[in-house]
């Protein structure tokens, strides 16, 4: 085999299609855990800031596990630990419907909903109280202020943290690769492990990386913008 660079071996059958079906994996985790990330995150948000102690204490808990074991060990935990405990007909249900990567999902999914809920919280705190007031001074309960009122304005002032953490969830994604994801890193790994281009291999695996957290910074920066709260002068 010559020793020059030849990233044209990557690409070639099947190695190509491989790489093309391990970022579509990657891309699958990162959007389907981003969601389940918002959903948890936004419901701990309003928790913590609804006024009772005992959701206050659960959530701030919830936010201090997640944030202080690295994620790896969720993913291992999910897969390894809180798997077998389900009963045996989901267990066989996972295992025929990649359950690899749902239980990826969750544990990424569950892991940055602390960091977002975060995000959430500093930004219903920015909000300021007359908005509160107002709402409720038309009629609103709790639930429906933050619906219509409270959350459009927190998400708008809470975007630049939403975008690093979507990247970090991203990045991170490749984690799965420990409990057998067939996600882009793992798809690099086995591409090299058979062609012995090395470096061909994970450089193209990096530009990959760098190329969708670019789109992900330029989309986010962009939405950023769009949705940014006028401010007036007075």
């Amino acid at each position: 085999m010559s020793d020059h660079l030849q990233f044209s071996a990557i690409f070639a059958a099947p190695f190509g299609e491989q790489l093309w079906a391990g970022l579509q994996v990657t891309l699958w985790i990162t959007c389907a855990s981003w969601l389940l990330a918002m959903s948890v995150g936004t419901f701990l948000a309003i928790m913590r800031m609804s006024g009772s102690g005992a959701c206050g204490k659960v959530v701030t808990a919830y936010v201090a596990y997640h944030q202080n074991v690295p994620m790896l060990v969720h993913i291992l935990l999910w897969y390894f630990g809180i798997a077998s405990l389900l009963p045996t007909g989901i267990q066989a249900w996972a295992n025929e419907h990649h359950g690899e990567q749902i239980f990826a999902v969750m544990a990424i999914g569950l892991y940055m909903a602390a960091y977002f809920s975060e995000d959430i919280r500093s930004g219903l705190r920015s909000i300021p109280s007359g908005q509160y007031e107002a709402s409720r001074s038309l009629g609103l309960g709790y639930l429906k202020s933050m619906r219509y009122v409270i959350l459009p304005q927190t998400f708008r002032i809470a975007m630049p943290p939403f975008i690093n953490h979507t990247v970090l969830l991203f990045k991170n994604t490749s984690l799965a690769m420990a409990i057998g994801v067939a996600e882009l890193t793992y798809t690099v790994r086995e591409i090299e492990n058979q062609t012995y281009r090395t470096f061909e291999a994970f450089f193209i695996a990096t530009m990959f990386y760098v190329l969708v957290c670019l789109v992900l910074m330029v989309v986010g920066a962009i939405t950023a913008h769009m949705t940014r709260i006028p401010t007036t002068s007075k």
